[in-house]
C-alpha cells in the first residue's frame, strides 16, 4: 500500500517543475529556512533529528498517509507563501511528497539523501524529544 501511495504521489509531480531538488548537505542546514522532518517518531528516536527542525510525521508506522494532519501541523509553522525544506530518512518520501505539497501551493524544498547521507557526511543530529515540538 506504502509503494502505490508513493507512486501516486510522485505521478502527481511529473510534469510539475516548480518543487526545488537539493541534495542535502551541513551546509545547507545553515540557511535561514525551516526544516520539516517527515518521518516517523521510531525514526526520530532512532537517528535524531536535524537541530532545529520541526518533526511531523506524513506517513505512519504503517505506511499510511496522513495528509490532513500533516497539512493541519504544517500549517500551524509555515505560511503558504514561505520557502521550507523537507527531510525523511533517505529522500524517497519527499521525493513523493514535494510534488503533493506544491499542488497545495507550499514552496517547498526536497532535500535529496536524507538523514543518512547528512550523517554519512559526519552530521551528528541532535536527540528527539517528544516535547521539542
Amino acid at each position: 500500500m506504502k509503494k502505490i501511495m508513493l507512486f501516486m504521489l510522485a505521478l502527481l509531480g511529473i510534469s510539475n517543475a516548480d518543487v526545488t531538488n537539493v541534495a542535502v548537505t551541513k551546509a545547507f542546514l545553515n540557511k535561514p529556512i525551516k526544516i520539516i522532518d517527515i518521518r516517523t517518531p521510531a525514526e526520530w528516536a532512532q537517528t535524531g533529528i536535524v537541530k532545529g527542525a520541526y518533526p511531523i510525521m506524513f506517513f505512519n508506522e504503517k505506511g499510511e498517509a496522513k495528509e490532513d494532519a500533516f497539512l493541519v501541523r504544517l500549517n500551524k509553522i509555515v505560511k503558504k507563501n514561505e520557502t521550507f525544506a523537507i527531510i525523511c530518512r533517505t529522500g524517497s518520501r519527499t521525493t513523493a511528497i514535494a510534488p503533493f505539497l506544491d499542488q497545495k501551493d507550499y514552496n517547498v524544498i526536497n532535500l535529496q539523501g536524507g538523514m543518512m547521507k547528512l550523517m554519512q557526511d559526519g552530521y551528528k543530529p541532535v536527540p528527539y524529544r517528544v516535547s521539542s515540538r
